[in-house]
Formats: structure tokens, sequence, C-alpha cells
């Protein structure tokens, strides 16, 4: 009976390996074979293995490493603020207060809605002829002039980092909120009642007992930024002179635009390696 349950669940999950392995190990190792290759889409048939040329290349190229220096930067400044600004959203949605329903689906529309819209919305906004931050500035009085926010350095990074703060906060006060809901209500009535303040229940009940979801929020988010591309690609294009270019845009126009397809996957490869690393630092702590 053992035997026939567990050779029925064998057969069930045989469609779910079957779309795994078509959806992520083929394009895994198509991409791999493609980074120690040298492939050209004229004259398919003069492709040849080439080993690790392609990643040496990498060492010399000036744009891969501006590229993963704004990435770098984009993840290590974007996502702290993003979970502060998540946790602080969360405990407010955590309040019994009138409203709250409706507070939390007011947090959450910046992340459900696609970051391309959200995108171009934003680049309306910040357009410098007729961009609504512009002209609220100009009528108060705070500028003389347009300020050209996605075309100066550092300011478009500046502005790529506001949008992404502003959309995914609410993702990380997702998560958070899950864990904050997790807490008994006794523990906090407990500590009421020998004195605690609203400030001694965060720092000895709440945060202890949420570090979990922050950890799980911390690891997704990184993962995400690093990997960002709809956000980057669509408000600035990597402008202006690359400085908002992330890894991402620079292996999408390689892929795309230069028709590179072995080097773009050398990029991709690396890319995937620093992401695994990444989520191994988070896992171990």
């Amino acid at each position: 009976m053992e035997g026939d349950l567990v050779r029925g669940g064998f057969y069930l999950a045989i469609p779910a390996v079957v779309v795994v392995v078509a959806v992520l190990l083929v394009p895994t190792l198509v991409t791999l074979g493609l980074s120690m290759a040298s492939y050209s889409i004229v004259n398919p048939e003069n492709s040849a293995f080439v080993g690790l040329a392609n990643y040496t290349r990498l060492i010399n190229d000036k744009e891969f490493w501006q590229s993963l220096v704004n990435t770098l930067w984009f993840v290590v400044i974007t996502v702290p603020l993003e979970l502060v600004i998540g946790f602080a959203l969360a405990l407010i949605c955590n309040q019994a207060i009138r409203g709250r329903g409706v507070m939390r689906v007011a947090i959450l529309l910046p992340w459900a809605l696609p970051t391309a819209l959200n995108a171009l919305t934003w680049r309306w906004m910040y357009n410098t002829d007729f961009g609504l931050f512009n002209s609220i500035m100009l009528q108060l009085g705070l500028i003389s002039k347009p300020i050209n926010w996605l075309g100066q350095i550092p300011l478009a990074m500046v502005a790529m980092m506001t949008v992404a703060i502003w959309k995914t906060s609410s993702f990380m006060a997702l998560i958070i909120l899950t864990g904050l809901q997790a807490i008994p209500a006794d523990y906090y009535e407990a500590a009421r009642m020998d004195g605690a303040g609203f400030w001694q229940s965060l720092w000895r009940i709440t945060i202890p007992l949420v570090k979990p979801s922050m950890f799980v929020a911390l690891l997704f988010r990184s993962m995400d930024a690093f990997r960002a591309f709809d956000l980057p690609f669509n408000l600035t294009g990597g402008g202006p002179v690359n400085s908002t270019q992330l890894v991402t845009v620079y292996a999408h126009k390689l892929f795309f635009q230069f028709l590179q397809f072995d080097y773009a996957s050398a990029i991709a490869v690396v890319q995937f390696v620093i992401l695994f690393a990444l989520s191994l630092v988070y896992i171990k702590n």
C-alpha cells in the first residue's frame, strides 16, 4: 500500500519536474555553454569552444565594472532604506485602527503595479520641460530653472533609487507584516504590565521576533535589486553616460543590440554566481 502511494506521488511529480527542467535547467545549461564558446549568429557553423576566454575578457572590460559598481551601489543604498521604511509601514498596518484595510491596499499599490508602468510614470514626472516635480518646485520658488533629473550625474542614479524605494518598500512591509502578526498579543500585554514603553517593547519583543521575516525580505529584495532591469531600462536606459546602467542592462545591450550572445552569457553566469553567493550569506546568517 505504501509502495503504491510512493509510486503514485512519483508519477504526480513528473509533470512539475519536467516543467522545472524545461524552464530553468535547460536555459541555464544553454547559457553556460554559450559563455564558453565563440558564437556568431551570422555564421553559427563557425562556433567554437573557447573555454574561459569570455570570462577573462571581463577583467579588462571597464563598462562591465562600471555596471557592476552601479549595481552594487543600487543594492547597498536602496535595500536598507526599503527595509527601514517597510518596517515602519508594517508597524502602522499592524495597528488596530479604523481604515486599516484601506491603508494596507494603498501601501501595497506601488508594489502591485508593474515596474515598467511605474518607471514610465515617474519618467514623465521627472521630465525637464513639463514634469510634475519641476512644475511644483518652480511655482513654489524653490528653483529658478528646471532640473534635468535624468540627465545629470549622479542625480539620475538618485532619481532611479527613489523610484525603487517608493515601489518596493511596500514589498518589505508585506513580508514583515506577516511576521508581526505572528507575535502573540500576550507578549505586549505582559510588557505593559511590567512598565515597558513603546520603544522598549520594540527593541526587546518586536525586532527580535520579527528578525526571520526581515531576513527573508532582505534576501528576496537584495536578489531582486541585483537583477533589476525593468526600472533602469524604462526610466533612464542606463544613461547618462552609463551612470545608471546596471549589469542586467549591459548584458541586455550586448545580447540584443550587439548580438554578442557568448559574451552576454558570460556576464549572466557571473551575475548568477554573485547572486548565489549572496543567498548563501543570507541563509548562513
